[in-house]
């Protein structure tokens, strides 16, 4: 019995469990991307036009944004405390949301609704800092596969959670409103207090390798499946019993990782003593300080005759150099000079990392390439309209599938160049970027199945960002703020959509479908001098609608590209250093 109790205690402490918990609460925080499907039940219920509808999606980007509140307070707070938090916001905004459109209270103006969408949908930002601070603590050495599950869960939560919505045959179209004010609250505060750090750094496995693997292996069953009863769902009729079996298997495939702790636990051998490095140590720190200086003296006392040399007396040269600064700096006749704040590789706090060039390198990198995507993600409905395709719901249910593999793989990917290659992480991003140029390019050209080039390979590259950067800024900066380093992160896709969508692919698109009426008024012979109605509705037909826009965003991306390359360079000692393997 005290055996038994002992392993209950080991499997809620164990670092696996906090993982898949984490999963479970990221399956129910994308509610923003649940938005499209909200917004019609409001419009309908509330009599609102379309750009009310448009304000209360802006607030909805506002609060899907704006995470900085989440990121401190997990710095101070239990990792409980700040899911608490957010299940409180969630329920309380979406739950009067419900209630209003579902007329049991009376009608409020437009702005009472916009707070409530922000409260609610900011709600998510507590759900992902939670998740993501206990996991990258718990597998410092393993950030780059942690962040792009995590991150493709949050992807896929919209299909997850209207699949469940489904099962249920609501009898009204408001009830969804209600099912997301009511299901994540449930299931987070279910899970809250396992999601935490747990000293998972000292829970280091052999197994760990075949536990990752397993756990890609879901994920992509998980996807495919989803996208196979997306596609059953679209060409045919189903009847109840069947949606709620194929619902029944979809919940089955998100718990079945919790395999992975339960055997771990329970059905292997002691857990051998290993453990990864989590944070620097005073003396550590130390150790890195005089080590970079003394390789910065070494650049200054070296002749220059010594870069001639063949590689192999280089390096002995070097070596002996470096040695003689040692002994000198230990001898106390060679000073080390303490720099004010952390080096790269330590921890920083936001204003530390907000004043370092590499940090907004990134940041504007990735106000670019994710800025073009989400601008794609939220026009992905009206493109394929222009092209003339009825049902535009099947590729924006497509490019968020593969905006969840795009996770998964760009945490895999680039996991394996900084281990295999002690290489920066960045050029994963780096590469990422190019492929988006050309996608765009592609579209922008009009060449034939552009739509469904542009749904896939945006969805993979805009979601490879959301796990390569957060892992970046990880090794970079540090984890002690990473919850504040990855809430400004956040910022940068709204910022690039709000210029990218907001102004240049609108006011494109409007341009277009402005000078068609004109044609179509032409034609007609009614005159070019018919004035346009001022809420008149307006359609754009034909690639031309967005083809100006991909070009300008194919451009952007090229420029994002370069930024990345070089934080490459700027960091390839830091990775080496990081990664314990020499600078090739």
């Amino acid at each position: 019995m005290v055996q038994f109790s002992e392993k209950i205690k080991s499997f809620l402490n164990d670092r696996w469990l906090v993982f898949v918990a984490s999963m479970w609460v990221m399956s129910c925080s994308g509610i923003g991307y649940l938005f499209g499907s909200i917004s019609p039940v409001i419009k309908s219920g509330m009599g609102y036009n379309q750009r009310q509808i448009a304000m209360l999606g802006v607030a909805k980007d506002l609060g899907d944004a704006i995470g900085f509140l989440a990121g401190i307070l997990s710095e101070v707070l239990p990792i409980w405390a700040v899911l608490f938090i957010g299940v409180i916001q969630n329920f309380v905004g979406y739950g009067l949301v419900w209630l209003i459109v579902a007329h049991k209270l009376p009608v409020l103006p437009l702005w009472v609704l916009c707070v409530l969408i922000f409260i609610g949908t900011n709600g998510e930002t507590y759900f992902n800092t939670g998740a993501l601070v206990s996991c990258v603590q718990n597998f410092p050495k393993s950030r780059g596969p942690i962040v792009g599950i995590l991150k493709g869960f949050a992807g896929l939560s919209g299909a997850i959670l209207t699949q469940v919505y489904a099962m249920f045959n609501f009898p009204d179209q408001a009830s969804l409103v209600f099912m997301v004010a009511v299901g994540p609250s449930i299931v987070i505060t279910a899970v809250m207090f396992l999601v935490r750090p747990v000293g998972g750094h000292k829970q280091v496995r052999p197994s760990d390798h075949s536990s990752f693997l397993f756990t890609y292996s879901i994920c992509v069953i998980l996807a495919a499946y989803l996208l196979a009863v997306l596609l059953l769902q679209d060409l045919s009729s189903l009847n109840e019993n069947v949606i709620t079996l194929l619902t029944i298997v979809l919940l089955i495939l998100i718990v079945l990782p919790v395999i992975i702790p339960v055997l771990l636990v329970f059905f292997s051998g002691p857990r051998p003593v290993l453990e990864e490095s989590l944070l620097p140590e005073p003396e550590k720190q130390e150790s890195s300080r005089m080590g970079s200086f003394i390789l910065s003296e070494v650049e200054d006392e070296k002749s220059p005759e010594v870069d001639t040399l063949p590689p192999s007396e280089r390096q002995k040269r070097i070596a002996h150099l470096q040695a003689k600064l040692f002994q000198a700096a230990a001898d106390g006749a060679v000073r080390v000079k303490r720099r004010k704040g952390p080096r790269r590789g330590e921890d920083f706090t936001l204003p530390q990392a907000l004043v370092k060039a590499d940090f907004w390198l990134i940041f504007i990198s990735l106000v670019l390439a994710s800025g073009s995507g989400l601008t794609v993600i939220d026009n992905l409905g009206q493109m394929s309209q222009s092209l003339g395709y009825a049902n535009t719901h099947i590729f924006v249910s497509m490019i968020s599938i593969w905006n969840f593999l795009g996770r998964v793989a760009g945490g895999y990917f680039s996991e394996n160049i900084v281990k295999h290659y002690a290489y920066p992480r960045p050029v994963a991003m780096a590469a990422v970027q190019v492929v988006m140029a050309f996608a765009l390019f592609f579209y922008a050209m009009g060449w034939p199945g552009s739509i469904y080039v542009v749904s896939v390979v945006i969805g993979l590259c805009y979601g490879a960002h959301w796990a390569i950067v957060p892992a970046a800024v990880s090794e970079l900066f540090g984890l002690k703020s990473f919850g504040a380093l990855y809430n400004f992160l956040t910022l940068a896709s709204p910022a690039g959509s709000l210029i990218f969508s907001g102004v240049i692919a609108s006011g494109i698109y409007d341009y277009q479908a402005k000078q068609q009426h004109e044609h179509r008024v032409q034609g007609s012979g009614l005159g070019l001098g018919v004035p346009l109605i001022k809420d008149d509705y307006l359609t754009c037909y034909g690639s031309i609608c967005y083809s100006l826009t991909m070009g300008i965003m194919s451009g952007l991306c090229i420029i994002a590209f370069i930024l990345s390359l070089i934080v490459v360079h700027r960091t390839k000692r830091v990775y080496a250093q990081i990664y314990g393997k020499p600078q090739a």
